[in-house]
């Protein structure tokens, strides 16, 4: 990280947005990650080398929506006006004074950030309308601007979310801080839990569990305020998926995890019966499905692989499985080796993954990002992997490397099926109804990241975060009610 005078600042600022949000062309890729990595802290997070998942120029997994790419072309943008309007001089000015000149500025940052998500917005309505017509060959001037976009489920009022999260985090106020990645990420968020209330319908929220529902390595416990909310939207009539990565076989393992929620559902008056039935819980990313069963011992039923399975997860070979899981596995232990990593080696039925030998143990995050881009580049390379059959996902869980077979996109789309078949023909639920809310954007692998691609979705960082999102969420709801 660079740490220049403060004097310089508003030059560095300036000279950075000028020349990764250039509107004359597209964005300059090599400096707007070095921007985000300076901005988020994660210098070393990401390698520059093409094997890198989260490096923009291998098209990867940036296909969907806005990515943390695209959030540094906006975040650029903004840099322009914090420049232009900040004036850190008036702490100098005398106090009386200055009090006028900070409403001056701030109303006039203010005006000029909101003016900038207004144009951003009419330039994905343009998107949306372009990727709608099939018949239009040419790409919209935010594909032009920001090549990795993809595919838009709903419209998004930045403007109006700008204005909400503005004040709450007085970013307009600022004279020193610019507008950051983290006040960028909200806006989107609110922007697009705005969407899929006011647009349309929400009927599917899925949700991961570590540092999303609870804190990493950590249980759901009766004490959560996550709880009584998640009560709140099974109380809606909104059906929950917890799409997790956690891999396990049985119920019991499940409950331990989730016991707050589940204990609460069980013992709750006021949901009904169908209501308590619209909780699943996915595990293993995409292979492992439970349901609420009030009358189980530990509240969640298994349902059989056969009963779930989408016709494409259905064609995928068990021996193309288990050779995959077999390369992933050597690629593993030669990490082990070769990284000397206090580690060891776990197989499960649809995945592989290294834990540390002891729980008191962390393994650097630079080892186990080394080890997921290794193992992921080595996956692509083989010859199940170049066959892409079996989709898999190699992912950094803070704590391990684990590789599944799938992926959340496939969990979500389970939930999505598993609900519509519920609800019958009517019933469908489809990506603009649905609402997928993780932590994992940005490392390795990133797996809440393929969600993009079958719903829309929240980036949080924590699960206070979550509880604001979802505070949020059930004051619009309420509003569209009333």
């Amino acid at each position: 990280m660079s740490h220049g005078h403060q004097d310089d600042q508003p030059n560095r600022l300036l000279a950075d947005a000028l020349s990764c949000a250039d509107v004359r062309g597209p964005v300059d890729a090599e400096r707007a990650v070095r921007m985000y990595r300076e901005d988020a802290g994660l210098t070393d997070s990401c390698p520059d080398s093409p094997q890198c998942p989260q490096n923009p120029q291998t098209g990867s997994i940036y296909r969907y929506s806005l990515s943390p790419f695209a959030r540094l072309w906006i975040k650029a943008l903004l840099a322009v006006p914090f420049v232009l309007y900040s004036q850190p001089h008036g702490v100098l000015e005398d106090p009386d004074r200055s009090v006028d000149t900070l409403s001056q500025t701030r109303e006039e940052a203010h005006r000029r950030y909101s003016e900038i998500f207004r144009d951003i917005e009419a330039m994905i309505d343009d998107h949306i309308a372009h990727q709608n017509d099939a018949e239009n060959p040419f790409p919209s001037k935010l594909k032009l601007l920001v090549p990795s976009i993809g595919p838009f489920f709903t419209r998004l009022p930045l403007e109006a979310a700008f204005k909400f999260q503005d004040n709450k985090r007085y970013i307009s106020s600022r004279r020193f801080v610019s507008p950051s990645f983290n006040d960028i990420r909200l806006i989107l968020n609110s922007a697009q839990i705005m969407a899929v209330t006011t647009y349309g319908t929400l009927q599917l929220a899925t949700f991961d569990g570590d540092v999303t529902l609870y804190d990493d390595g950590q249980s759901l416990e009766p004490t959560s305020p996550v709880i009584p909310r998640l009560l709140d939207l099974l109380r809606k009539n909104i059906k929950i998926g917890i799409v997790t990565a956690a891999g396990y076989t049985t119920a019991d393992r499940y409950y331990s995890r989730l016991h707050g929620l589940l204990d609460a559902m069980a013992n709750s008056a006021d949901l009904t019966p169908a209501q308590k039935q619209s909780l699943v819980v996915m595990g293993g990313e995409a292979n492992y499905l439970f349901e609420f069963d009030s009358s189980s011992p530990h509240l969640l039923a298994p349902v059989p692989r056969q009963h779930w399975l989408t016709p494409e997860m259905a064609a995928w070979n068990e021996q193309d499985i288990a050779q995959l899981l077999d390369v992933a596995e050597a690629a593993l232990r030669d990490c082990i080796k070769t990284l000397n990593l206090p580690a060891t080696l776990m197989r499960k039925d649809r995945a592989v993954g290294i834990i540390p030998v002891s729980p008191e143990i962390r393994i650097p995050r630079e080892s186990l990002e080394e080890t997921v881009l290794l193992v992921q580049k080595i996956l692509e390379l083989s010859t199940v992997g170049r066959s892409r059959r079996v989709p898999f996902c190699a992912f950094n869980g803070g704590r391990d490397v684990f590789v599944d077979i799938g992926d959340k996109s496939w969990g979500v789309t389970v939930c999505q099926r598993w609900f519509s078949q519920k609800e019958g023909p009517h019933g469908v639920i489809k990506g603009e109804n649905t609402l997928h809310v993780g932590d994992q954007f940005l490392s390795a692998g990133a797996n809440d990241f393929r969600a993009r691609s079958v719903g829309t979705t929240a980036w949080i960082a924590s699960p206070v975060e979550t509880v604001e999102l979802l505070d949020e969420l059930a004051e619009l709801m309420g509003k569209k009610m009333s």
